[in-house]
């Protein structure tokens, strides 16, 4: 938490995250242009973000994007506002948030980064292993989790299979990647989504998922990446409410081999 605290302590740091927190997934150079610095302070400001979890990376072919990542202010937020009168902040974040969102452009992925003590074949494990995935996450995934693979998704007492519901990529302990689950109507009746909703979310191309996995000082570094959405993706809305939840339920499960709360 102190590297948090130093790395916040700079303007320009603060700066930067904003920047981020306005639009997520940016390369060095866009996040230099507007800024009065030399493209070298910036990685050297940026590499202290990185350094603090505040920042995290993601390779897209020769691109580095640059993502937002809360997971230390959260955790600040939890042992001091908590304290006191949390659940009036968060909702006058979210009103002063709700005020002044922009309808965005582009359809940005969904990066999430934590760190878990625990090992990359501990991880992995909880990632696909059915037993695992229904403590903390309330789902069923049965796959042989090899590239091309189909899936099956059970949730809510719904089975979801579907030809397009298959595995992307697999390499135990580093890396796993699969498309999204198919939005059925018994699915959507379970989740007690609106006609409208079900409709909005049915219509969007299939998204996907990516886990990537690296040790980290006797520790896993989980970079959870959810992309391929369309623009104004009610998908991606309701995916970056419940990852920051699936997560943290996992990182609780395996550091303490107890879950959060029991999934609904």
């Amino acid at each position: 938490m102190d590297e948090v605290f130093k790395a916040l302590a700079d303007a320009s740091r603060r700066r930067l995250l904003d920047g981020l927190n306005a639009r997520d997934g940016q390369t060095l150079r866009e996040l230099c242009a507007g800024l009065d610095m030399t493209r070298q302070s910036v990685s050297k400001h940026l590499a202290v973000l990185e350094a603090a979890g505040l920042v995290t990376t993601v390779w897209r072919g020769r691109e580095k994007l640059h993502y937002l990542n809360a997971v230390p202010i959260n955790a600040i937020a939890d042992r001091w506002i908590s304290r006191y009168d949390r659940e009036r902040v968060r909702a006058l974040d979210d009103l002063k948030a709700a005020l002044e969102q922009e309808p965005m452009n582009d359809a940005p992925s969904f990066v999430y980064t934590t760190y878990i003590r625990t090992t990359p074949e501990r991880l992995w494990q909880a990632l696909t292993d059915p037993a695992f995935t229904r403590r903390y996450w309330g789902v069923t995934l049965t796959s042989d989790w090899k590239p091309g693979s189909a899936m099956t998704w059970e949730q809510f007492g719904v089975t979801v299979s579907d030809a397009e519901q298959v595995v992307l990529e697999s390499e135990p302990g580093r890396r796993l990647a699969y498309t999204w689950h198919t939005f059925t109507p018994e699915f959507a009746s379970a989740c007690g989504l609106s006609d409208e909703l079900t409709a909005r979310v049915s219509a969007e191309p299939r998204s996907k998922v990516t886990f990537e996995i690296e040790p980290a000082d006797g520790m896993v570094k989980l970079t959870v990446v959810h992309d391929g959405f369309p623009p104004e993706s009610a998908v991606r809305e309701g995916v970056s409410q419940g990852w920051p939840a699936i997560v943290a339920g996992l990182k609780t499960l395996l550091e303490t081999g107890t879950a959060l709360a029991e999934p609904q």
